[in-house]
């Protein structure tokens, strides 16, 4: 195994000529995909890996210079991809990794067929023209809040994330790779991730986009995914989910299963 592949704890799993690249979002690891794969490794190699930072990861490994930008992460995606030799893959990316994936496919659009985002947002905070879901005081709050008590801070976002009820599995899981994840390292990702705006890289994604949202999420709003739809540089998709929660694939995977299957089997038809 290759030092990318171990910093990563990347899994390679099944096989096929299709390869699927699953990509976790913040506070998760790649163990937020079981419900997932299942249902791709009888016909389709997919590979899984942890974002650095994330709480199965070395945390001597994080270089708080390279992750102060989502560039970062996307170098990871590309050498990951590299070392595994893959020539072309479905890349579903959720939450920020949705839009890591959007950043490397621009410097390596051959090595994304497409890529799947769910619960994918360019910027967080409200802008003159522009409804990101948070003003500034509010992501103030929420880093004060983390510095404060992680602990009470991650017992607090989980189920406010998730949606639903506050004793669900779902919370549950979450509370437990959020809580993983080390304070400092956390707060600096959620810094990077919440005052990011990729709005202006949007026209440079030219690989076909599926845009899959929940109905009512805390963290993207709804009209965010018609904002990536308008303003991306290839085809691109949206498809609404009447789910509740940034985390649609772990909290309603009855519903979020099938969507994603069919977006990851079938192309946009023109």
């Amino acid at each position: 195994m290759g030092i990318v592949e171990e910093a990563h704890n990347v899994k390679v799993l099944g096989s096929g000529e299709q390869t699927i690249v699953l990509a976790h979002g913040f506070g998760t690891d790649q163990s937020v995909w079981k419900h997932l794969v299942p249902h791709l490794v009888d016909d389709n190699r997919v590979i899984l890996y942890d974002n650095m930072g994330a709480g199965t990861t070395n945390p001597d490994y994080f270089d708080f210079d390279r992750y102060a930008t989502l560039e970062g992460y996307a170098y990871d995606v590309i050498a990951i991809l590299e070392e595994l030799q893959v020539q072309s893959c479905v890349f579903v990316g959720h939450s920020v990794s949705a839009v890591i994936g959007a950043i490397a496919s621009i410097s390596r659009p051959d090595l994304f067929e497409k890529i799947v985002m769910i619960s994918a947002s360019p910027r967080y905070l409200n802008d003159a023209d522009y409804y990101g879901g948070f003003e500034q005081e509010e992501l103030d709050q929420l880093f004060q809040a983390m510095q404060s008590n992680y602990k009470a801070w991650c017992s607090g976002f989980a189920p406010l994330a998730v949606g639903g009820d506050m004793e669900s599995v779902a919370v549950q899981e979450f509370s437990r790779t959020l809580f993983n994840m080390r304070p400092d390292i956390a707060l600096s990702v959620a810094q990077t991730i919440f005052q990011s705006d990729l709005r202006h890289l949007l026209c440079h994604v030219v690989v076909p986009c599926h845009i899959i949202q929940s109905m009512k999420d805390l963290a993207v709003p709804v009209v965010v995914a018609e904002f990536l739809h308008q303003n991306l540089g290839g085809e691109s998709i949206v498809e609404v989910m009447s789910t509740d929660g940034h985390l649609p694939q772990l909290s309603s995977p009855d519903v979020v299963i099938p969507v994603l299957l069919r977006h990851i089997r079938y192309n946009i038809s023109v």
